[in-house]
């Protein structure tokens, strides 16, 4: 009865991206609804557009996504990512001493870090697979292009990228930058979602 527990309590990586994804729902909503809809605009579920605006919108989707990154890694704090990732660049200690503790980690905690990795590929397997049944096998693409709200030239994709650009690509972000926290020691013991040491 104890092992269980104990597989449970290894999980401090992924506990933290779950966390992380509640307590700060909104703006990874927001951030995520910014690139869920420019995708939408660019396979055309609105309409036609130019080649100009395809890129352009390719540029705030990719942006979006940084800036999630940024507030992940500076938990919370777009700033403080930006100077972590900024540091790992231009301070050659820092990065050899943040190079040393990863590899140490990924030795000596294999199998937690194994643990975590099923234990996000099954989130987001599920989730990818809830996404694919709302697309493919409920009613809800032929109602939104029936009602107008999708242009008729629309694919299922539209609809797929948009959930997963609300869900799935969004908590990958926020798992793989806990991965990093985690492994450079810069994550905390699990309390209440993250601590940054």
């Amino acid at each position: 009865m104890n092992h269980p527990l104990r597989l449970f309590e290894k999980l401090d990586c992924f506990h933290s991206a779950v966390n992380f994804f509640r307590k700060h729902f909104l703006i990874v909503l927001g951030l995520g609804l910014i690139a869920a809809l420019g995708r939408v605009i660019q396979l055309g579920g609105f309409g036609e557009i130019s080649s100009g605006v395809t890129i352009i919108l390719e540029v705030v989707v990719e942006s979006a996504r940084v800036l999630l990154f940024l507030y992940v890694i500076g938990l919370a704090n777009v700033k403080a990512g930006f100077v972590r990732i900024k540091k790992i660049f231009t301070h050659k200690a820092d990065r050899r001493a943040q190079w040393s503790i990863a590899l140490r980690n990924l030795r000596t905690q294999w199998f937690t870090l194994l643990l975590n990795f099923i234990m996000f590929s099954l989130v987001a397997w599920l989730l990818n697979y809830l996404i694919d049944q709302l697309a493919y096998e409920t009613c809800l693409y032929l109602t939104l292009r029936e009602n107008g709200i999708l242009n008729d030239t629309s694919s299922e994709w539209t609809i797929l990228l948009f959930f997963k650009n609300l869900s799935v690509i969004p908590f990958t972000l926020i798992f793989e930058a806990m991965f990093l926290l985690f492994i450079t020691n810069k994550l905390g013991k699990y309390k209440n979602g993250y601590a940054l040491k």
